[in-house]
């Protein structure tokens, strides 16, 4: 009797322990998977400003502003009129999952997304100046668990008392000033797997039309 007992109390460990593993396997997916659909909807804005580079400061958004989650663009943006206002509802809905439904629920985006717009660098076409507009796109979204601070500030404070559980993922944007006599651009897209600081953002200027630096801000490591 006491040898099944004891193998009983064993498998029970053996029980709850399988049930951790489980659960942190769960996490790790869905970490990863919003992780994908946040690469795709920073990607979706990078791609609107980029063709409507001209216009590309007038994406840039207030101090504290964001898109998505919890802002008052329409559902439907066929009535809003192409340009800047139709790119900025397409990417509110899109923050908030239309591009998947399960029934009446938005279920295609990650919790809480957020979309922030920031200018890390004035664009400036003055002779023998010709520094090149830089903006940064963001989005930020609420982790599964605690890990560190993302140095950018999009969505701060906006997921409970513990802003160790925001992730963000950034683009930098590089709209020349002055392509006449520039040499031809380099690779359009270059993508840093490793943490990067924000200190170096405006950087030396880049030959050529645009030129994109994607940041991965907040690793979301278990």
């Amino acid at each position: 009797m006491l040898e099944v007992l004891v193998t009983i109390v064993i498998l029970a460990f053996g029980m709850l322990g399988l049930a951790g593993l489980q659960s942190k396997i769960f996490i790790a997916e869905m970490e990863s998977y919003q992780r994908a659909q946040a690469v795709l909807l920073m990607n979706d804005m990078v791609d609107r400003v980029n063709a409507n580079r001209n216009a590309a400061a007038t994406y840039v958004l207030g101090a504290g502003t964001t898109l998505g989650t919890g802002d008052t663009q329409p559902a439907d943006c066929s009535a809003t009129a192409a340009g800047l206002a139709r790119d900025q509802c397409e990417w509110s809905n899109a923050l908030k999952g239309a591009a998947e439904t399960s029934g009446t629920a938005k279920v295609g985006g990650v919790i809480g997304a957020l979309g922030c717009i920031t200018l890390v660098q004035a664009q400036d076409a003055t002779a023998g100046v010709c520094k090149p507009g830089i903006y940064l796109v963001t989005v930020a979204w609420q982790g599964l668990n605690a890990t560190s601070t993302p140095s950018v500030t999009c969505g701060q404070n906006s997921f409970g008392s513990d802003d160790r559980l925001r992730r963000a993922l950034s683009a930098r944007v590089s709209i020349e000033a002055c392509t006449a006599n520039n040499p031809p651009p380099r690779n359009p897209a270059r993508f840093l797997a490793d943490r990067t600081d924000d200190r170096d953002l405006p950087g030396p200027a880049h030959h050529g039309r645009s030129h994109l630096d994607f940041c991965q801000e907040q690793p979301g490591t278990q």
